[in-house]
């Protein structure tokens, strides 16, 4: 599956960002365990690392309208990049980088350096250095940055990856379930952390990957709400969980490079109830509200912080607390492509906050809002975070969200 999809990419998403970012030829160089996090992305399943050095080439070939794919590299980097290198003919891999680019002469050659992207700023120094040693003066100065090139790659989501990604969002929604239940949860003794080890084993036994440590927290009507800054810690403090406990989680697995993030709530009941209390359900409402005003706000060709300047002040006007921190999620947790807020950052985020939404990527609809409770004398926090798909029609989730907390009986 690994590899159709990325046959399906190489083919149909490649050519087009190449041409829309003009730029002829496309260099994505690492070695082996200190990959270009672009070139992760570009291996086939049985790859699990790059080997010796791995130069990947890729060239639009505006007058016949083809790209070519190329490895300067001992081997075939599975089905989709052919080698163009014989060592015995060319004992210099940098030297048959030249020779390679001297036949095409690309007006434009793109390098992954990025001021303030990481995960598309993948060119080490060492490898950087050699290749401009060794490059014809002609063609440095058609050296490029292939920032946005690079962040296209890694955003865009194709028909086969939301299939993949609608699987994986219910497995992550099944998990939680599971693990929001007496299944795991024995009120009295349970703790905090034997939920959250019981969900690393289970991600473990299902042969799937957490990219990030869970964590599972609790509010309660005798503890002050935390700070933004305690909140966001992720250091959490172990606690018996026991019956009125609101509980929260903070979860995401990987599988097949993809990777979700997923924040729900639960609630325990205590002796009696057969239900969650109103007044926490008319909170969770508040919660679902925020998201409905962000989603709605969400529209291809806006900018992250138009997003989120509108979302909040519509959130304000309606009487709520709202704070907004999403992020781009895909082939990385926290991935490269519009962020729009940052939980310390509620007026914009520089730079990545000012770059425009696109159709067919996902995100992390990551937000907030603070609500008063008067039956426990204090606020409480409604945290919340589902995967979301922005294609051509618009907004979707990506397989539903969460509509009630959750009961544990």
């Amino acid at each position: 599956m690994r590899d159709a999809i990325l046959k399906d990419r190489f083919e149909n998403v490649l050519p087009k960002l190449m041409d829309e970012n003009d730029i002829d030829m496309w260099l994505v160089i690492g070695r082996e365990y200190n990959e270009d996090p672009v070139m992760r992305t570009m291996l086939p399943a049985t790859w699990l690392n790059a080997r010796r050095r791995t130069i990947l080439v890729f060239y639009q070939n505006k007058t016949t309208n083809t790209t070519e794919r190329l490895a300067v590299a001992r081997y075939d980097v599975g089905e989709n990049i052919t080698s163009a290198w014989d060592k015995e003919k060319q004992a210099n891999q940098w030297a048959r980088l030249v020779e390679l680019i001297e036949e095409r002469d690309p007006k434009t050659i793109g390098i992954n350096v990025s001021e303030h992207y990481g995960i598309v700023d993948g060119l080490v120094k060492t490898d950087y250095t050699e290749l401009m040693d060794i490059l014809p003066a002609k063609y440095e100065a058609r050296i490029v940055s292939a920032e946005k090139l690079a962040i296209g790659w890694i955003e865009t989501r194709t028909s086969k990856e939301m299939e993949l990604y609608n699987q994986l969002v219910d497995i992550t929604s099944a998990i939680i379930d599971e693990a929001f239940s007496t299944a795991v949860i024995t009120p009295g003794v349970t703790t905090t952390d034997d939920v959250v080890w019981w969900m690393r084993q289970k991600v473990t036994d299902l042969g799937l990957e957490t990219w990030f440590h869970p964590t599972i927290d609790i509010q309660r009507d005798d503890e002050e709400l935390k700070s933004q800054v305690s909140a966001f810690s992720k250091d959490e403090e172990e606690k018996v969980i026991i019956p009125g406990d609101l509980l929260h989680c903070d979860f995401g697995i990987t599988y097949i490079t993809l990777n979700t993030d997923c924040q729900r709530h639960a609630y325990v009941l205590k002796e009696g109830e057969t239900e969650v209390p109103t007044f926490l359900k008319k909170a969770f409402a508040e919660g679902n509200r925020v998201q409905d005003i962000f989603t709605g706000n969400i529209k291809k060709g806006r900018t992250g912080n138009e997003v989120l300047a509108m979302s909040l002040a519509q959130g304000r006007e309606e009487g709520m607390r709202p704070a907004i921190y999403s992020h781009p999620l895909g082939n990385y947790g926290h991935s490269s492509g519009t962020t729009i807020g940052m939980w310390d950052s509620q007026d914009g985020v520089p730079v990545a906050g000012d770059y425009p939404l696109h159709e067919n990527t996902v995100y992390a609809i990551e937000l907030n809002t603070t609500v008063n409770i008067p039956e426990w004398n204090k606020d409480i926090r409604i945290m919340l975070e589902e995967a979301g798909f922005l294609g051509p029609n618009g907004f979707r989730y990506v397989n539903g969200r969460q509509k009630e907390i959750k009961v544990v009986k």
